[in-house]
Formats: C-alpha cells, sequence, structure tokens
C-alpha cells in the first residue's frame, strides 16, 4: 500500500495551492499530511475505484463486460489525532482513545495512569479475596471504599472532571495526613518498619500501599507541565490513599478491626 506524507505533499505542491486535492482509496495518507491539507484550505477527495457491470445492447453479444466507474467523496473523518489535529478514518491498532474521538499512541503517559490505576484495583480485590478467610469483614468492607475511591480517580480522569471526595474510611484529607505520621499518637504504635515476620495481612497491605506509590508517579508524568502539575487534585488524592492504606496497616497492627 502506498502512502502519502506531508513531505511528498510540499515536494509536489509546492508553491501551489489548490482548491482540492484527489487520492485513491487504496493509499494511505498520513495524519500530519491530512494536517497539512487542512492548514492550506485544500479539500481532501478520496476516489473509489469499483466494479460495474454492463450489459450489452441484446442485438449484440450477450456476454457481460465490466468497466471501471470512479466515485468521488469527501473523507469523513471518525477519528481525530491529539497530537496534530490530523483525521483518520479508521482507529490504528497502536492508538487508543484519550478523549470522544481524540486518538493518542497507547504509550502516551495518561493512558499509562489509567493502565496502572487499572491494575491498581485488580490488586485491591486480590487483597480483599486474600484476607477474606480471615473473616476480618470492617477491613475488608473498607478496602471495598478505597475501591471505589480509585474507580472515582478514574472516571474524574476520563471525562476531565473535578475530584471532589471529601472523605475516605471516614476520615477527611487533614485526618488522613495527621494520622498517617503520628501512629504513636493515635494508634499507640510505633511507625511500622516491613518486615517478612509482620504477618500476612500487614504485608499485603504493604504491597497494595506500594502499588499506590507507583500510581502517583504515573500521575505525576502524565500531567506535569514543566513546573506544574494539570491534575493536582488527583496527584493529592493519591496521596491521601496512600496515607489511608498506611492507616489501614496500622489500625490492623493495634488490634483494632478485631
Amino acid at each position: 500500500m502506498k502512502v502519502l506524507t506531508e513531505e511528498t505533499l510540499r515536494l509536489e505542491l509546492k508553491n501551489r495551492l489548490p482548491k482540492s486535492y484527489v487520492i485513491n482509496s487504496n493509499i494511505l495518507i498520513t495524519p500530519s499530511a491530512r494536517q497539512f491539507l487542512r492548514d492550506k484550505n485544500i479539500e481532501l477527495i478520496i476516489k473509489d475505484v469499483v466494479k460495474e457491470d454492463k450489459k450489452e445492447d441484446s442485438s449484440k453479444k450477450k456476454d457481460e463486460d465490466k468497466k471501471l466507474k470512479v466515485n468521488f467523496r469527501k473523507i469523513v473523518p471518525r477519528y481525530v489525532s491529539y497530537y496534530s489535529g490530523g483525521v483518520l478514518e479508521n482507529k490504528p491498532e497502536h492508538m487508543t482513545q484519550i478523549h470522544g474521538n481524540k486518538l493518542v499512541f497507547k504509550d502516551d503517559p495518561r493512558i499509562i495512569f489509567r493502565g496502572k490505576l487499572d491494575s491498581l484495583q485488580s490488586k485491591i480485590m486480590e487483597v480483599q479475596t486474600l484476607i477474606a478467610s480471615k473473616n476480618i469483614t470492617k477491613l475488608i468492607d473498607e478496602l471495598d471504599e478505597v475501591l471505589n475511591y480509585t474507580r472515582e480517580i478514574l472516571k474524574a480522569e476520563v471525562l476531565e472532571e473535578e475530584l471532589s471526595i471529601e472523605k475516605l474510611i471516614g476520615l477527611s484529607e487533614e485526618q488522613l495526613r495527621e494520622m498517617s505520621h503520628h501512629p504513636k499518637k493515635h494508634f499507640g504504635i510505633d511507625h511500622i518498619l516491613p518486615n517478612f515476620q509482620m504477618g500476612d495481612v500487614l504485608i499485603y497491605l504493604n504491597s497494595l500501599r506500594s502499588s499506590v506509590r507507583e500510581v502517583e508517579i504515573a500521575a505525576i508524568k502524565a500531567f506535569r507541565r514543566d513546573f506544574e502539575i494539570n491534575r493536582i487534585d488527583i496527584v493529592r488524592a493519591l496521596n491521601r490513599l496512600s496515607s489511608c492504606i498506611y492507616i489501614m496497616m496500622c489500625k490492623y497492627n493495634a488490634g483494632l478491626y478485631k
């Protein structure tokens, strides 16, 4: 299949600015080439070549001959490149939708962030399954709240909405920060130094806390623009989520789930 690139167009058109540019339907045009035509106000027309049967007069031979019929149609864009604004009729396998019909590469930092959030949700459910046999109902319920919290983060990012969740496991942002920094004051225990002897439940929760940290880093990479963060609400929510998981560890270690 032939490919029409922006460089090819520039060489072909040079100083010419035609009203339209016609290509065959079997030619692949790159997003940058489409954008070049749009910038120059040149209409892109796709030429389809299809076969049509033509019957001869009955007084002549009855065999059918085939001829080529040329149809002209305007391109109907279904997708738009988030990077260049170029239009595409079909979604390439290496791209996915970021918002609406806007496409980005699958390794775009925002797509990586969404994937990390998805993995975090899977991790939460795994931890719930692992501790279900221990009959720690309150902890499982709080993990359910954490799971819904991560879903709200994902929803806010995809829909480009402000994230507004006032409390998590009954605690405000200020309380989450305060309790996670001062476990001795609130739970009567020292800070937890993770080790393999602390028991499976604490190991599960600590692994979950580490996963939250990874998602937080992915969020910063996705939303950082120079020295500013576009979605500081999401980054802050993830930071508080990490504090929440640590508080759950402290509560378990202090015997507060019994």
